[in-house]
């Protein structure tokens, strides 16, 4: 039996806590499963060096992990490597959903802490993050740095994988370390793919995995995407609005 009773095409239950942190423009706790991340944004009046001479914005993130949010302490900079090509994913993730010139001269930093990981980290940080990030546009907005939300859809992540010969989705740690193919997903809430990040942990895979695997994510990702839209006090069952977030 998988975690919390589970299917093999169910994902863990997911729960998202606004303003976990006081001083950031947009903080946010989430858990799935076991892995529980906290995303905050803040709002910088500046750009990078390179945006210098436009009017454009940016969205930048940070990512770590808590030595303890694993079984054995993890030093602080035994992640580096790949801490970096994660919080490149988020993002990317993140600036895909967004009209960057309705953030002028200004940058969004999205930090990511793990407190817990029992896979999926990478997933729930960009889940988080945006949630993060809607919170810290919806600041921008009432504090009259910005003139509309320029966020155009949602973006979410979900682990796939097959283990033991089969599609399975929302991987825990115990899972991951015995699939023969890992994969993260990541999609707007129209349902257009952002990124896919797979391996082979055994031997190649073939086609028919992968559409499984990719028709899973897209299942599995449908209550994220309203977990997302109600934590923001938006319409669970409606698709996202920018305009309906301004109200909320």
């Amino acid at each position: 039996m998988r975690s919390h009773g589970r299917e093999r095409l169910e994902a863990r239950p997911v729960s998202i806590e606004l303003s976990p942190i006081r001083h950031p423009e947009g903080s946010v706790s989430i858990r799935t499963g076991a892995t529980w991340v906290i995303c905050t944004a803040t709002v910088e009046d500046r750009q990078p060096p390179f945006l210098r001479g436009t009017s454009r914005g940016w969205i930048t993130a940070e990512y770590g992990m808590l030595p303890r949010s694993v079984k054995v302490r993890l030093p602080r900079d035994r992640v580096a490597g790949r801490g970096t090509e994660i919080e490149r994913l988020i993002g990317r993730c993140l600036r895909s959903v967004v009209d960057l010139n309705g953030i002028p001269e200004q940058t969004v930093r999205i930090d990511c802490d793990v407190i817990d990981a029992d896979g999926g980290t990478r997933t729930a940080a960009v889940t988080g993050g945006f949630v993060a990030l809607a919170l810290a546009c919806r600041w921008m907005k009432r504090e009259g740095r910005i003139r509309r939300i320029p966020i155009r859809d949602q973006v979410a992540g979900l682990g796939v994988g097959v283990v033991g010969g089969e599609v399975t989705c929302d991987l825990t740690h115990d899972e991951d370390a015995q699939a023969e193919v890992d994969m993260n997903i990541f999609l707007t809430g129209g349902g257009a793919y952002v990124a896919i990040h797979g391996d082979a942990e055994a031997a190649p895979f073939g086609g028919a995995a992968l559409e499984g695997m990719l028709a899973a994510a897209r299942t599995g990702l449908v209550p994220l995407f309203r977990s997302q839209r109600q934590a923001l006090g938006l319409d669970p069952d409606a698709p996202f609005d920018a305009a309906r977030l301004e109200e909320a």
